[in-house]
This record gives structure tokens, C-alpha cells and sequence, in this order.
């Protein structure tokens, strides 16, 4: 499949600082792509260049065929990325439901009247249904994290960028979430997850990027990724020659 979204040569220092180090990646049409490697790699910050936080120093974004890379948050956002963040932020005082025209209408660029269906399509998607009229506050972590990615969902995208959303969760919880976001990827939606809970992300991506000191040094199946001997020692610590179990996917 055609590529939805290209990075080309994309660099970004904060002083001295190199947090994006000439980074090239590509994300296909209908493709779920996971994204790893250790804290403090550049992870947050290469979700930051795509959907608009910060701006690249030098090199090329390009979504749908248009060069986004000086386009700011809100322009991208209505060309089709949404993003969720590794703490949710929802609106406390308002319900659930509330929470996704706020999305939908200033993500997507529709009336109220317009977006109504489509919020209750994805409150059904990701099991928030029976909590549309409830406080947002009020919610449990999983239901926010579900609200998390209600919210992005609301916003029409043709890629969603989910940031650590299974972090905190039981491993119950974690099943549960990742049927949410299969669920979400059957609708055709580009997906790239960062996240550390690999059983999880082996789960939904059919592809794998380890990113180290804002640099990309693998990209490939997860299973040849997750036995590279450089993945196993930058990101596992495990040494050259040791021998190590990959945690398999979750089941279906």
C-alpha cells in the first residue's frame, strides 16, 4: 500500500540537545505500525513533530501527499491526525459525550448537529457507551484511557497516534484495551502506537520501529525486530549471546 505519512530526513534539537536526529520513517495506508525503545529515545517528541507540538528543524513531513511540516496543531488535525496522550487530560466537569463533540466539533471542523452520530459510533467502539452521560472525572483509569482514545477517534482521523495508553493498566484491563484499539484499526484507521507494554503492541502493529537517541535502528516484522541483538541490548539490557523468552501477543 501507498504511503499515508513520510518523515524524510527529520531533525530536532532542543540547545545542544538532539532529540530527533535525521529520522526517516514512512506509515502505509491501513497499516498499524508500533514504535519502541527506551525512555527518553525521542518517542513523545517524534509524535510532537507529527501532529504539530513542535516544529522539525530541517527535513520533510508529508501526510495524504501535502507537505504539513509548518502546518500548525489544529491544520493537521483536520487533515486527519489525531493523537492521544500517555496521561489523559479529559474535561473533568463535563460528561463523557460532552467530552467528544469538544473533539469532534473543533478536531473535525463540523456542527454539533452534524457530529452527533459519529460521537455515538465511537463511544460504541470503544465500549464508552453506557458512560456517554457520565462525568468525565468520575471515570476509572481504563474508561479514561478508553475517553483518551474516544477523543482522538471523535476527531475523524485517517491516523491515530496513541501514546503509552496501556500503561497502568491490569493485564485484564490491557486485554480489553487492546480489542478497543483492534476495533479501531478494522475501520481502516492508520494507526502508530508508542507503548512498553509489548505484548500488547505484538498484539494489533504488523510492524515495528526502535528508536534510540532520536535515531530509528530497526524497522521491520516484531519478531525479528524483538530478537535483534542490538533491540535485546539497547532496549531489553540484555547482552549479545544471552538468551531471553519475547513475550508473545496477547490472544485474541
Amino acid at each position: 500500500m501507498a504511503a499515508i505519512l513520510t518523515m524524510d530526513d527529520v531533525s530536532k534539537r532542543f540547545g545542544a540537545l538532539v532529540v530527533t536526529d535525521r529520522l526517516s520513517m514512512e506509515l502505509r495506508a491501513g497499516e498499524a505500525l508500533g514504535v519502541i525503545g527506551p525512555n527518553g529515545a525521542g518517542k513523545s517528541t517524534l509524535f510532537n513533530l507529527i501532529a504539530g507540538g513542535i516544529r522539525a528543524d530541517s527535513g520533510k513531513i508529508t501526510f495524504s501527499g501535502h507537505d504539513i511540516t509548518a502546518l500548525p496543531p489544529h491544520e493537521r488535525c483536520r487533515m486527519g491526525i489525531g493523537r492521544s496522550y500517555q496521561i489523559p487530560h479529559p474535561f473533568t466537569g463535563m460528561t463523557v459525550f460532552e467530552n467528544l463533540l469538544v473533539g469532534a466539533i473543533f478536531g473535525d471542523g463540523r456542527g454539533e448537529a452534524e457530529v452527533y452520530d459519529l460521537c455515538i459510533d465511537v463511544l460504541r467502539r470503544t465500549g464508552l457507551l453506557r458512560k456517554a452521560n457520565a462525568l468525565a472525572g468520575s471515570l476509572t483509569l481504563l474508561e479514561r484511557k478508553r475517553l483518551e482514545m474516544a477523543r482522538a477517534l471523535a476527531t475523524n482521523p485517517k491516523v491515530l497516534l496513541l501514546d503509552e495508553i496501556a500503561g497502568g493498566l491490569t493485564e485484564h484491563e490491557c486485554h480489553e484495551l487492546v480489542d478497543t484499539v483492534r476495533a479501531a484499526h478494522a475501520t481502516g484507521v492508520s494507526i502508530i502506537w508508542i507503548e512498553h507494554v509489548l505484548h500488547a503492541l505484538r498484539a494489533v502493529v504488523s510492524r515495528l520501529i526502535v528508536i534510540n537517541f532520536g535515531q530509528k535502528i530497526e524497522d521491520g516484522p516484531p519478531d525479528a525486530v524483538m530478537a535483534s541483538p542490538q533491540v535485546r541490548e539497547i532496549y531489553m539490557g540484555i547482552e549479545a549471546g544471552a538468551s531471553v523468552t519475547v513475550p508473545e501477543p496477547a490472544d485474541a
